[in-house]
Order: structure tokens, then C-alpha cells, then sequence
């Protein structure tokens, strides 16, 4: 398997990162988010203050100084050099609940924009709170639950204008 990664800062440079790389690397976690690193005798403190895990972009502060990074792996070149982008396909216009359980809160109403990343639904299931958030960005056609309500897996929950 091909473990090697592009990492692209600041849309302006490009470094290529391999396994040997990162066994080279001089760094300590201080913290969930925070390292503190040693590159050629000098310290660095760094920190991820923002991150998009689905869309692998990333904060990184590097002793204060903000830096965007977009990270890729061998499957999203490929992606890219065989001419395909990746969302290109047919997109949900559906939030479905992937398990039973109880909403325990509605954050949107029928009508309402919405930006991905926003919460819409909190779920309880199996003893903890669940957050679905919206996909893209967007307008709510139709809310199909209200606090309180029990559903069933796979029950549409909140339909997208199209």
C-alpha cells in the first residue's frame, strides 16, 4: 500500500511526504491538538486550530504564524491525475438516520439555509448524543421529526431542496 502523502500550504508550495519523512521527524504532542517540533536545531510550537477532516484542509498555526494545508493521499492523486474530482457524483438531497434511536433536538425548520458543516439533528442512540450535520451548503425542504420523536434506521429525517 502506497503511504505517501501531498501536502499543499497555503495553495502556494507543495511537499511530498513519505514514511522515512515522518520517521525523521522530531516531534513531541503536548496536547490533542498541539506539538512542539525540532527541525535543524530550531523549535517550533505548532498547532491545529481548524480542521476538515472530510475535506482534509487544515489550520496549522506554526509559532503563531496561520498556515492553510490541504493533505493528500495516493488515492486522491490518482483521483486528481485520472481527470475526476472527488463530490462529483450524484448528490443527497436526504439526512436518513443510520440507527434507532431518539431526536433529542431540531436545530432547523422547514425553508431555513443552511451551510455544510451546521448542526440539523442531535440523535440518541446506544447512550450518546449524535450530531448530523448538513453536507453541503443549501435550503431545508422538509423537516420529518420533531424533539422527542423515536426513529427507526434508515428513516429520512430532513430532505434538501434539489
Amino acid at each position: 500500500m502506497n503511504t505517501n502523502y501531498k501536502a499543499i500550504v497555503n495553495q502556494e508550495f507543495e511537499f511530498d511526504i513519505s514514511p522515512s519523512t515522518l520517521s525523521t521527524l522530531d516531534a513531541v504532542r503536548t496536547s490533542d491538538t498541539a506539538y512542539h517540533v525540532l527541525h535543524n536545531n530550531t523549535s517550533f510550537i505548532t498547532k491545529v486550530s481548524a480542521s476538515n477532516f472530510a475535506k482534509k484542509t487544515y489550520q496549522v498555526l506554526v509559532n503563531n504564524a496561520k498556515y492553510d494545508v490541504i493533505i493528500s493521499d495516493h488515492i486522491d492523486m490518482l483521483i486528481k491525475d485520472l481527470g475526476f474530482s472527488i463530490g462529483a457524483s450524484k448528490q443527497q438531497n436526504t439526512l436518513v438516520s443510520p440507527m434507532p434511536g431518539l431526536i433529542i433536538d431540531v436545530h432547523i425548520t422547514a425553508g431555513q439555509k443552511v451551510s455544510e458543516g451546521d448542526t440539523l439533528v442531535i440523535l440518541s442512540a446506544m447512550k450518546m448524543e449524535n450530531n448530523f450535520v448538513s453536507h453541503k451548503d443549501g435550503v431545508i425542504k422538509a423537516v420529518h421529526v420533531s424533539k422527542n420523536d423515536a426513529v427507526d434506521k434508515g428513516q429520512v429525517l430532513v430532505e434538501f431542496e434539489e
